[in-house]
C-alpha cells in the first residue's frame, strides 16, 4: 500500500472514532466556548413544542463546538420542515432551550442566516424563510435535505446536477493535460481499492469524493471548479458503506480507471463516455435511510 492511501485510511478511521485526523479543523470557525458552557446541546423539551419533537432526531457533537452543534440542530428542524416557513425563532427561548449563551445563539443565527433559511430584520425578528430563498447548493442543506423527509427529491436533483456537470469536466480534463493532477488520480484509484478491499467505507466514499473534485478542478474552468464542493457532498450523502469486492464496486472502480485512461490519451470523447457510465452506476445506489442518533 502507498504511504498516501495509508495515511488516508488512518485518518478516516481516527475520523470516525471521534478523534480529529491530521489535518482536520472544525467546519465552523469559532473560538471555544466560554468557560461554564455546556459540552453538547440540551434538547428542545416539552411535550407540545416542535422544538422538543425535532430535537430527538438532532446530530450528537461531531466536534463542531456549540456554534456548529446549534447550527446542525436548527438547520435540520427547518429543512426537515418541523420549524415551518415565517416561524418566529426567539434567541433568548433558543438559549434557555440549549442552556448556551446569547454570543453562541446569535452567531449560529447568523450562519443560518447566510444559507438563507434565516431571515433578521429590525422590529420583526428572526424568521424562518421559505424554501425558495435556501442555498440548496451549500453542503450543509444538501446534507440535511438528503437525511430528512426530501432525501428523494435531493438524490434526484443532485444526481440530474452531477449528469450535467461531470461529463463537461471530463471532456474538458482531457484536453488540459495535466500530468500532476492525473498522477493524483491514479492515487485516489489505489486507495478506493485498498478500502474496498477492507471494507472500509468510510476511505472509500473520501477518495472518491476526492477524485471527482480533482477532476473538476483539472477541467480548468474557475465556475465548474466553483461546484466541486456540490460534487463532494452528494457523493457524502448518496451511497451506503462498502462491504468487500462486490461486483457494483468492481464495475464503478473499473471506471474510474478507464476515466484516468481516457485523460492520459488526450481522449475527450473517451472520457466524458466513461464519466457518463460511471454515474449510472452511482445513480443505481440505494436512497440512504434517516440516519439515528
Amino acid at each position: 500500500m502507498s504511504t498516501l492511501a495509508h495515511t488516508m485510511m488512518t485518518a478516516a478511521r481516527s475520523a470516525d472514532s471521534g478523534l480529529a485526523g491530521p489535518g482536520e479543523l472544525d467546519r465552523y470557525p469559532y473560538g471555544e466556548a466560554p468557560a461554564g458552557e455546556r459540552a453538547a446541546l440540551r434538547s428542545w423539551g416539552g411535550a407540545d413544542s416542535e422544538f422538543g419533537r425535532a430535537s430527538r432526531r438532532g446530530t450528537a457533537s461531531r466536534g463542531r463546538g456549540l456554534h456548529g452543534q446549534l447550527v446542525q440542530q436548527l438547520g435540520q428542524m427547518i429543512v426537515s420542515g418541523d420549524l415551518g416557513a415565517d416561524r418566529p425563532l426567539v434567541p433568548e427561548e433558543i438559549g434557555q432551550r440549549f442552556e448556551v449563551s446569547r454570543t453562541v445563539v446569535r452567531e449560529s443565527l447568523r450562519v443560518l442566516e447566510a444559507k438563507g433559511l434565516v431571515s433578521a430584520r429590525p422590529n420583526v425578528g428572526t424568521r424562518v424563510r421559505p424554501v425558495s430563498d435556501w442555498n440548496l447548493l451549500d453542503p450543509d442543506i444538501i446534507e440535511w435535505r438528503a437525511f430528512g423527509p426530501q432525501r428523494d427529491d435531493q438524490r434526484r436533483e443532485l444526481a440530474e446536477l452531477r449528469w450535467t456537470i461531470e461529463p463537461l469536466a471530463a471532456r474538458l480534463a482531457a484536453g488540459h493535460g495535466r500530468e500532476d493532477i492525473q498522477q493524483r488520480l491514479g492515487d485516489m484509484i489505489e486507495i478506493m481499492g485498498h478500502a474496498m478491499g477492507q471494507g472500509d467505507g468510510i476511505t472509500f466514499s473520501r477518495a472518491d469524493a476526492e477524485f471527482h473534485s480533482l477532476l473538476i478542478q483539472a477541467a480548468g474552468n474557475r465556475m465548474l471548479e466553483h461546484l466541486s464542493g456540490i460534487v463532494s457532498a452528494a457523493l457524502q450523502v448518496s451511497g451506503g458503506p462498502v462491504t468487500g469486492c462486490d461486483r457494483p464496486g468492481e464495475v464503478s472502480l473499473g471506471h474510474h480507471a478507464r476515466i484516468v485512461e481516457a485523460l492520459a490519451a488526450g481522449d475527450s470523447a473517451g472520457a466524458e463516455t466513461a464519466m457518463r457510465q460511471l454515474l449510472v452506476v452511482h445513480v443505481e445506489r440505494a436512497v440512504p435511510a434517516p440516519r439515528e442518533h
